[in-house]
């Protein structure tokens, strides 16, 4: 954890983790890695033990019939050919019954169903032709004994790997769970650091792949580089490895992402190490595998901001965040505390977000005074009296209501309440308590709004240009962005619930696109705009390229382990308030360039509508009579804004599921 006297910035180095020794494997370790070679090679070397098997057995048979002093004098000439004879027809039987395409390490009663068969059929079918032949001086006892004795032996040998494979993952995994090999993609500091602890963790590492040419044939902490990443289409260099670790947190976001895409392609699950900032951090003293985050499906470079100037902005000062149990709020609060304000005020309707947050932040920054409220950004009168009480030099409203459909049939009052008339009121406490900068947390649905979450928000950029002009003491500012990957009611904690319950994964349209980005990226853009932002301005930034939702989803699947057929994608149909594609919001068009690099101020349209009079009528507490009353008085403040048609999916593409 970085000290609360400064910020953290984001170090790309090894630490004090990477250079410890890694643990040495153990004998188990190796049996299991030797085993997981051979796995490739499985049914060939199932025929092969089988005939060895069968030969002893053939041979012991002979014992037992004959004893010690006549069990080879006594034998025919020809009893080579006839054992040689007898073998293969035993190993047809087996591949006709498909038994080495069995997993010694799960053998059981259908197994020995199988074999038992397998064998009768082969040894009656070697006597017959033996007799036939007129190849008498085989003993009869041996044509009757060897099938009984060959199944006694077969079964015997599966015993005994299962026996020992279960021992070893025993040992390995400290239980009875089975036995996870990785093939680690990353032969660099982050493998080393992963390499030291990984093992005692129940983890098998078979290989590293490494496009770096100096590290092929190389050996990092007894594992070899076994190729480059593309070598990982090979199955026998897959073997027998169950997952897949990505270990490049230096890599660019490219070289991720092709990674990524390689990995998915093996069918096998994915995993992740901690990012470069987790990395740097030197209390991580158990590091562990992730499952893949959003930022890891980013695929791009994450904004770089001015973290010296969000310093001064907020060091020392006391900071008040509304909504600071939710999604943003919450990623907002920590991004806050890491700047050392003297104090931070969480302003939250929700007991258990709040507590959660409150819990969260008393472990992670132990000497950050906090102040933890219930409230409700639409009770004026108890925002003054909180405003009035703890004096909040910067204010943060992240409250707001923001499913889309949700919002748009049956709720729309309320989200005209919540989104408008909460931003009204907590802008106004602030200034009537001398703050010196409010940030609105807006959204790209506020431009050229088709919804009524999103006209709700584009009235609230309007009440804050209102307060900017009426307040000049108090530096008034919005901020946009677009979805935010991973918060609470976005599509991927949708997709990862969906996956786990074996799908199918629904998707609204199959060309439906939008720009994303993450809570970390999100919760930075909101504290630089704080820092850099002049009164009345909107701020959003610039996200890169859209994100079609399909293939998102895909990703996911893909990531999961699982296959489209295993998992297939449904189209349900555009829901209401919905939009096919979302507005470009940093394009040269609608917006004006800033000091930071991807950052733009927003061109708003010169007639901003009247939001004085939704203000008086949503002061006023007399609630409308329907939802189509509340779209009339949003239409009337707010230009820009179209209602889009209610459609569900009957308006929407084909019901059907696609690869």
């Amino acid at each position: 954890m970085n000290p609360p006297d400064r910020p953290a910035a984001v170090v790309d180095r090894p630490t004090a983790t990477l250079a410890e020794p890694p643990a040495a494997l153990t004998p188990w370790h190796r049996l299991d890695l030797f085993l997981a070679r051979l796995r490739p090679h499985r049914e060939p070397l199932s025929l092969l033990v089988d005939a060895v098997v069968i030969a002893v057995c053939w041979n012991l048979t002979y014992l037992f019939r004959l004893g010690f002093e006549r069990w080879l004098s006594a034998r025919p000439g020809y009893d080579g050919w006839v054992l040689l004879g007898v073998t293969a027809a035993y190993l047809a039987v087996f591949v006709a019954f498909r038994v080495p395409q069995g997993l010694w390490r799960f053998s059981g009663f259908g197994e020995v169903q199988r074999l038992t068969l397998a064998c009768a059929l082969a040894g009656i079918g070697s006597a017959v032709v033996i007799m036939s032949l007129g190849l008498a001086k085989v003993p009869r006892a041996v044509l009757a004994l060897h099938p009984v004795v060959t199944l006694m032996g077969v079964i015997v040998v599966r015993i005994a790997y299962r026996m020992l494979y279960e021992h070893a993952r025993a040992r390995i995994t400290g239980g009875s769970g089975e036995v996870r090999r990785a093939l680690i993609l990353g032969a660099g500091d982050a493998a080393r650091w992963l390499l030291a602890g990984i093992h005692r963790q129940g983890w098998t590492v078979l290989g590293l792949l490494d496009d770096d040419p100096a590290k092929r044939d190389a050996r990092i902490a007894g594992v070899p580089v076994l190729g480059t990443l593309d070598d990982l289409r090979d199955p026998a260099v897959r073997g027998a490895a169950t997952h897949v670790v990505v270990a490049m947190p230096s890599a660019t976001p490219a070289q991720r992402r092709r990674a990524l895409e390689l990995a998915a392609a093996t069918g096998l699950p994915v995993l992740t190490v901690p990012n470069a900032a987790e990395l740097s951090d030197p209390n991580r003293r158990n590091p562990r595998v992730r499952d893949i985050e959003p930022e890891d499906l980013l695929g791009r470079e994450p904004v770089q901001l001015d973290e010296a100037g969000i310093d001064a902005t907020l060091h020392g000062k006391t900071v008040l965040v509304t909504g600071a149990g939710g999604s943003i709020g919450a990623e907002l609060c920590r991004q806050v505390a890491r700047f050392a304000p003297a104090r931070l005020v969480l302003l939250e309707l929700s007991e258990f977000n709040l507590y959660t947050i409150e819990q969260d932040l008393s472990e992670a920054f132990p000497e950050l005074p906090l102040v933890r409220l219930i409230g409700d950004v639409k009770d004026l009168d108890a925002l003054r009296r909180i405003f009035g009480q703890w004096r909040p030099q910067v204010v943060f409203h992240a409250a707001a209501y923001k499913h889309v459909p949700l919002m748009e049939e049956g709720n729309a009052w309320a989200a005209l309440r919540n989104n408008t008339l909460g931003t009204w009121h907590a802008a106004l406490a602030a200034a009537e308590a001398g703050a010196e900068r409010f940030v609105l947390i807006s959204t790209d649905k506020a431009v050229n709004p088709t919804n009524v979450m999103g006209a709700s928000k584009r009235a609230a950029e309007m009440v804050v240009a209102r307060m900017a002009a009426a307040h000049p003491g108090t530096r008034f500012i919005a901020v946009r962005f677009g979805n935010v990957l991973g918060s609470s009611g976005s599509v991927i904690p949708k997709f990862k619930e969906q996956i786990e319950r074996g799908g199918p994964v629904t998707v609204t349209h199959p060309e439906i696109i939008r720009y994303f980005m993450t809570i970390p990226e999100a919760a930075r853009l909101v504290l630089q705009a704080a820092a850099i932002g002049q009164s009345g301005q909107v701020l959003v930034l610039d996200m890169g390229e859209p994100v079609k939702i399909v293939d998102l989803a895909r990703d996911l699947i893909r990531l999961s382990g699982h296959t489209p057929d295993e998992i297939p994608i449904e189209f349900t149909g555009l829901r209401p308030g919905e939009k096919l594609y979302e507005e470009l919001l940093a394009d040269s068009d609608a917006t004006l360039p800033t000091g930071v690099s991807r950052l733009h101020v927003a061109r708003l349209p010169p007639d901003g509508g009247d939001v004085d009079a939704l203000l008086q009528r949503l002061a006023g507490g007399t609630e409308p009579a329907g939802d189509d009353e509340v779209r009339a008085q949003l239409a009337a403040a707010v230009c820009e804004y179209r209602p889009a048609p209610l459609h569900g999916p009957a308006a929407g593409p084909s019901h059907g599921t696609v690869p």
